[in-house]
């Protein structure tokens, strides 16, 4: 379904005075976000994205609004997933709380612009080469299996991205008081924030390679791609201060998002004998994600109560 212009340009234009709102303006200056605080906004957050999705229900009909909803659920869950890492980055590098809001907020500009241009190219790719569907699914497949198959790092410090960037960038040694950028000895270094938001955007980079050709799996609508990841992306923030207290009690969200992940892709080589409605995707998405997070917290209230008894 073609969208008219208008669309596009009516909701970047909202998609920014959001962004100025809670980046620029309600965030500016504050302390640090109490956990209520966060979950309220995270449910505004929400609350938007299933307005917007409702909209689309009401003016181009449920099969648009379905896949909207599904995307959202895909690149959501697979968001959180991806602050759990950020929280382990922020850990290992101790990143202060407040310099923790700052980067966030690089991370979502950047991850938004840099989602922008891949869901362009791959629209273009899927419009032009349609074996190419058949390369993003055994890719979503591989990717799932090897999410189920390895545990989540732990060492940051291990990462490929980290020690390159180590390897390459000539990294300051003084303190940087929260800046990018320090002189040494009439030198321009990056100092360790830097290095920490360079990290944050090639993990993201590297979670958006499995989560967009996740969501073309659903469907082949740029728009619906593009706006399902812009309304998930855009409450990362004040999700990540609700989550990064629970890294250690969602120990089988990671299985989940790989089942997630190999459905969809099984999806999208099959569409052609097997043909899987969205209505159908959206409930097995769901369906998978509460059943991971179930069972992580029941795990977790039971090892809390072994260890009180």
């Amino acid at each position: 379904m073609e969208t008219p212009l208008g669309f596009w340009f009516g909701f970047n234009l909202a998609v920014i005075a959001l962004l100025v709102l809670d980046l620029a303006v309600l965030g500016r200056g504050r302390r640090d976000p109490s956990l209520l605080e966060s979950i309220l906004t995270t449910l505004v957050w929400v609350a938007l994205a299933l307005g917007f999705g409702g909209g689309l229900v009401l003016h181009d009909g449920w099969p648009r609004g379905t896949a909207f909803f599904t995307g959202y659920v895909i690149e959501y869950s697979l968001s959180a997933d991806n602050l759990f890492l950020f929280v382990l980055i922020f850990s290992n590098f101790q990143v202060p709380p407040a310099q923790q809001r700052r980067l966030l907020v690089w991370g979502i500009v950047g991850a938004l612009l840099l989602r922008g241009a891949m869901i362009g190219a791959g629209a273009a790719l899927l419009q032009r080469f349609e074996w190419v569907t058949y390369l993003f699914g055994a890719y979503i497949i591989y990717a799932g299996a090897n999410m189920l198959l390895h545990k989540p790092a732990r060492d940051v410090e291990k990462m490929r991205i980290v020690r390159a960037a180590r390897s390459v960038l000539p990294l300051a040694r003084a303190p940087h008081g929260g800046h990018f950028f320090v002189r040494e000895n009439g030198r321009l270094c990056v100092t360790l924030l830097f290095l920490v938001l360079i990290v944050v955007e090639l993990t993201d980079l590297v979670f958006a390679l499995d989560s967009i050709p996740a969501i073309f799996g659903v469907t082949r609508d740029p728009f619906i791609v593009y706006t399902s990841n812009v309304c998930a992306v855009l409450g990362l923030r004040s999700l990540y201060f609700v989550l990064a207290g629970l890294v250690k009690s969602l120990v089988y969200l990671h299985i989940g998002l790989a089942c997630v992940l190999i459905f969809i892709g099984a999806k999208m080589l099959g569409e052609h004998v097997v043909p899987i409605s969205t209505d159908v995707s959206l409930l097995v998405v769901c369906g998978i994600l509460a059943l991971s997070i179930t069972a992580s917290l029941v795990s977790a209230r039971g090892a809390t109560f072994k260890q009180n008894s």
